[in-house]
């Protein structure tokens, strides 16, 4: 008999997840190629500054603060050619911009520190978090996609920095995400995780590979589980996802049944695979485990589905 995780309907799990509390309007249908030049002209307009992977984040209060207005920004020698409008808060316009200062030379009161650390340490609330999210992984889309991939011309921003213009040939080019399949291979009694050489100390996660042209989600997530566990899989089920900016991601999770046991683990791929008992899952949640072993932490989808299973009835 199968077990109720992958029958019983669930709460919507993706709000939960680190990068997904961006409450900002995005009006996609509004956005115009003068976007950008109005916000800024916009008194109540607020930036995310960043630059090389980081996002500029002032000290205030015995925290940090990653909002500038415009006029604010100006010594950090912002690029306001090359901003992207993110949407409309309650509080106006906001954009992402680049920041063309060395972070050498920032003043004391401001730290450039890097995405990840931000996300990892809760230096933001989750709002800001998800906000950086958009605005880093369209950035990033801009800084790897300046040319024409059809004539090689440098295309220009448009419609406020949700795609390019190539002036030349006519061709105009829209942001990318770059879907991933991450999946728990799941049974009643146990759960398989693996280790990647890049890890962290003790640190175990659900397995995860690029989804491929013309693959359904379903189909990636077999294949990787093939791949790289020698597991094959019956049913799967979506749980839920995961906006990613490293660079411009989307982590969308699975639950998969195992149809065999025996592990045939990629090692080129993988340090470690196999399969862990429910209780000794929820120790490494619990960072209780006798030998150090830990799961991803809250913020990652990996996190959730782990925890969701452990969690799951019987």
């Amino acid at each position: 008999m199968s077990f109720r995780l992958f029958d019983a309907p669930l709460r919507e799990p993706s709000q939960f997840v680190g990068f997904a509390g961006n409450t900002i309007d995005r009006q996609s249908e509004n956005r115009a190629d003068d976007s950008v030049e109005k916000a800024l002209a916009d008194p109540t307009t607020r930036l995310l500054l960043m630059n090389g992977g980081r996002l500029h984040l002032k000290l205030a209060d015995g925290g940090f603060d990653p909002w500038y207005r415009v006029a604010e920004s100006e010594p950090f020698s912002p690029s306001f050619t090359q901003g992207v409008l993110l949407g409309f808060s309650e509080q106006g316009p906001v954009l992402a911009v680049l920041a063309g200062i060395d972070p050498e030379q920032l003043p004391e009161t401001v730290k450039a520190i890097d995405y990840r650390s931000v996300y990892m340490q809760g230096l933001i609330d989750e709002a800001a978090a998800g906000a950086m999210a958009q605005g880093a992984a369209l950035l990033a889309w801009h800084a790897s996609h300046r040319f024409c991939s059809k004539c090689g011309t440098e295309s220009q921003m448009r419609a406020g920095g949700y795609k390019r213009h190539c002036s030349n040939c006519g061709t105009e080019h829209f942001p990318r995400t770059d879907p991933v399949a991450i999946m728990l291979t799941a049974t009643r009694e146990k759960c398989l995780l693996g280790r990647g050489r890049h890890f962290g100390p003790g640190m175990y996660s659900a397995l995860a590979g690029f989804i491929e042209p013309g693959e359904t989600i379903e189909a990636a997530v077999r294949r990787e589980t093939l791949e790289e566990a020698g597991i094959r899989l019956g049913r799967v089920v979506y749980h839920a996802s995961q906006p990613w900016p490293f660079p411009y991601s989307l982590m969308i999770g699975c639950f998969g049944e195992p149809l065999n046991d025996d592990i045939q683990a990629d090692l080129d791929e993988l340090e470690d695979c196999r399969w862990f008992l429910r209780d000794e899952v929820r120790l490494m949640l619990d960072r209780a485990h006798p030998h150090a072993l830990v799961t991803p932490p809250k913020g990652a989808i990996a996190h959730h589905l782990i925890r969701a299973w452990v969690d799951s009835e019987l």
